[in-house]
C-alpha cells in the first residue's frame, strides 16, 4: 500500500508499505475511511518534534472500521467502526492508572501513531492496545463528525479539564485555529460567565463570530486592553494558549500571561517550535500557575456521546476535502492557510 511518510526534516514522501499485519495480541487493524492532517504533522515535518522517527508513515487523526483483532481484545469486533485515540496506552502503568496516558511507560505509549510507528495517512493502520485506544462510533455519528474525538477534541476537553472553569470565570482563548476552536466547543460545555477568544487572523475572527455569536472577539494587537477592560480583577480568571507554535510562538506566551488576573490559571495546549522565555522578574506577585504539556486522550468515550447528543459538532471545521492520494495538495493548502482552510478531510 502507498503510505504518506516522514523520510527527513523538510521531506515527506511516499513510499510502498506492506499492509500491516498484528504483532501483539492487543493489536487491532484498522482501515482508514477518513484521515486529517494536524499541525503536528507540521511540526515533524520540520524537524520540531526529536521522538518523531524518520520513515514513519505520518498521521493520528483517523477513523475508520476494524479489519483484524488480537487474540486479547474481546470489545472490538472486526466491522466496528473506530475513532481512533492519538495515543496508545496500556492501561496498566502508575500513569494510564492515575488518567495521564499521554505518559504511559510502555514503549509503545504516548503520542507514538504516525511520530515513532507507521499512524493513519495510508489505507491501513495498526494500533497497538486496541482495547484502550479504539473506541466504538455511535450509530448516527458520521465519520466526519467523529473525526476528530480521538486527537483535538480530546485536547480541547482535556484542556478544559484540567483548567477547573466555573461559572463565574471569563476564560481567554488565545488561538482559534483548530486546537482552539475544538477547545472553545469544550469551554462553553463548562458555560462560564464570559469568554474571549483572540485570533490574529481577520477570516477566523470572523468564523468565531458566525458559529459561537456568544463569545467576545479580540485581535493580539487588542487583546490586553480588551482583557482588562472586560474583566473584573485585572486579567481573564483562566488563561487558555492554543495559538503557539508554527507562527507568533512568543507573542501568544507572553500575552498568555500578560492578560492573566494575579492568581489565575494559565494553561498551555500549544506546542512550540522554538524555547520560550518565563520572563520571572516581570512576573513577580502575580502568582500563577502554569499547566503545561500534552493531551491525556482518555475522554473520547465522553467526547463521542457528546457528539452523539449534539453537544458538539466540529464539521464546519472540515473546509476542505481531499482524495488521499493528492495529500501532498493537501499539505500545501494546510500548511500555507490557504483558501480559507481551517481543516482538511483525506479520503483513503
Amino acid at each position: 500500500m502507498r503510505a504518506y511518510t516522514y523520510v527527513s526534516p523538510g521531506t515527506l514522501a511516499w513510499m510502498d508499505k506492506p499492509k500491516p499485519v498484528l504483532q501483539h495480541p492487543r493489536d487491532a487493524i484498522v482501515r482508514v475511511t477518513l484521515a486529517s492532517i494536524c499541525t503536528s504533522d507540521l511540526h515533524i515535518k520540520h524537524g520540531a518534534v526529536p521522538r518523531a522517527v524518520p520513515g514513519i508513515t505520518l498521521g493520528h487523526e483517523m477513523v475508520g472500521i476494524v479489519e483484524e483483532v488480537g487474540s486479547s481484545i474481546s470489545r472490538l469486533h472486526p466491522g466496528d467502526r473506530v475513532a481512533v485515540n492519538v495515543e496508545t496506552f496500556c492501561g496498566d502503568c502508575f500513569f494510564c492508572r492515575h488518567g495521564y496516558v499521554n505518559n504511559c511507560t510502555d514503549p509503545n505509549g504516548g503520542w507514538a501513531l504516525g511520530c515513532r510507528i507507521d499512524g493513519g495517512q495510508a489505507e491501513y493502520v495498526r494500533v497497538p492496545y486496541a482495547d484502550q485506544g479504539l473506541t466504538k462510533i455511535p450509530d448516527g455519528v458520521s465519520d466526519r463528525q467523529a473525526l476528530f474525538a480521538g486527537d483535538l477534541l480530546a485536547t480541547g476537553f482535556w484542556a478544559t479539564r484540567i483548567s477547573h472553569i466555573t461559572p463565574e470565570d471569563t476564560v481567554l482563548l488565545l488561538g482559534a485555529g483548530p486546537t482552539g476552536l475544538c477547545t472553545l466547543q469544550c469551554i462553553l460545555l463548562k458555560q462560564p460567565k464570559g469568554v474571549i477568544v483572540c485570533e490574529k487572523s481577520p477570516q477566523r475572527r470572523d468564523f468565531v463570530r458566525q458559529h459561537y455569536p456568544q463569545v467576545m472577539v479580540t485581535s493580539p494587537e487588542e487583546v490586553l486592553p480588551f482583557t482588562l477592560s472586560h474583566t473584573e480583577h485585572g486579567g481573564a480568571d483562566v488563561v487558555i494558549e492554543a495559538a503557539g507554535g508554527v507562527a507568533g510562538a512568543e507573542e501568544t506566551f507572553r500575552l498568555a500571561w500578560q492578560c492573566a488576573r494575579p492568581n489565575a490559571l494559565v494553561t498551555i495546549v500549544a506546542m512550540y517550535d522554538t524555547p520560550q522565555i518565563l520572563p520571572l522578574p516581570e512576573m513577580y506577585g502575580k502568582n500563577l500557575t502554569f499547566q503545561t504539556g500534552g493531551v491525556d486522550g482518555c475522554d473520547v468515550p465522553e467526547i463521542l456521546a457528546l457528539l452523539a447528543q449534539g453537544k458538539l459538532d466540529t464539521t464546519p471545521l472540515i473546509t476542505h476535502t481531499f482524495p488521499l492520494e493528492n495529500i501532498e495538495a493537501a499539505y500545501a493548502l494546510f500548511e500555507h492557510h490557504l483558501d480559507g482552510v481551517i481543516k482538511v478531510a483525506i479520503v483513503p
